[in-house]
């Protein structure tokens, strides 16, 4: 018996990855978080499969599920929202599986940031503009933050920025990051990206905060920062691309 984490990637049905959908059919017990996944994904789910929501439940509550299945000789898809590397409790989960003798695995899915910016049509690393992406959260309702991963210090790079677990604090935090981008930098904000209720918000770090006020967004959205979101018209060309590269093995790296 196992335990397998799957990315459920950003919540859409048609977004998790084949092997998602061949370990869901396969396993006789689903733990989902039911206030981020669009309920069209469960129906990759066995018919008899024993489905349980984990939105109101704490971590031992889960893990007693997962425990209790596998002495019942019983699979588990644990669907986990966009992938599993980020902000999933993997680690807390699987800490607590090895100490109960539970095997465990991990498959990936779509993150969300990669979501947004497929909606919003955008390629977040522009040449010669940005070539980074820095992948973070803010702290309201959450665990502290580390002192050095301080927004400032990511902003001062000056790399496209995903926040994750934010939304309700974007006013100031446009206010923080306007110090490093300028108050005219572009900013998206996407909500429930790739689902039916998908909403986008463009504009800058000026104005974002009252879009999102207005649309009372309170979570299950990823805002993206960064002037690669709306490059100049003629930018800089990829040295992949570019004609008078050596290519194949001798060109290699170059």
């Amino acid at each position: 018996m196992t335990v397998h984490f799957i990315g459920a990637g950003p919540g859409a049905a048609d977004l998790l990855t084949v092997r998602a959908v061949e370990l869901l059919r396969a396993s006789p017990v689903c733990l989902f978080a039911g206030t981020y996944l669009d309920p069209d994904v469960l129906a990759h789910c066995a018919p008899d499969a024993e489905l349980v929501d984990t939105q109101q439940l704490d971590l031992d509550q889960i893990v007693e599920h997962l425990v209790r299945a596998h002495r019942a000789g019983r699979d588990v898809a644990r669907l986990c929202s966009g992938d599993p590397s980020l902000y999933s409790a993997l680690t807390e989960q699987t800490r607590r599986l090895d100490a109960h003798g539970v095997p465990w695995d991990v498959t990936p899915g779509v993150p969300a940031y990669a979501a947004a910016a497929a909606a919003l049509g955008a390629e977040l690393t522009v040449p010669e503009l940005v070539q980074s992406v820095v992948l973070t959260r803010t702290r309201a309702r959450s665990t502290a933050m580390p002192a050095s991963e301080a927004l400032a210090n990511f902003a001062a790079t000056g790399a496209t920025l995903a926040l994750h677990l934010a939304i309700t604090r974007v006013r100031e935090l446009a206010a923080e990051l306007a110090a490093e981008y300028g108050a005219d930098c572009p900013v998206a904000v996407v909500y429930r990206a790739s689902q039916p209720g998908q909403l986008i918000l463009r504009g800058t770090l000026s104005d974002i905060a009252g879009q999102v006020e207005a649309a009372k967004l309170r979570q299950a959205a990823v805002i993206l920062v960064g002037r690669a979101l709306t490059p100049a018209v003629s930018c800089a060309q990829s040295h992949l691309y570019d004609p008078a590269r050596v290519r194949g093995s001798a060109g290699a790296e170059r």
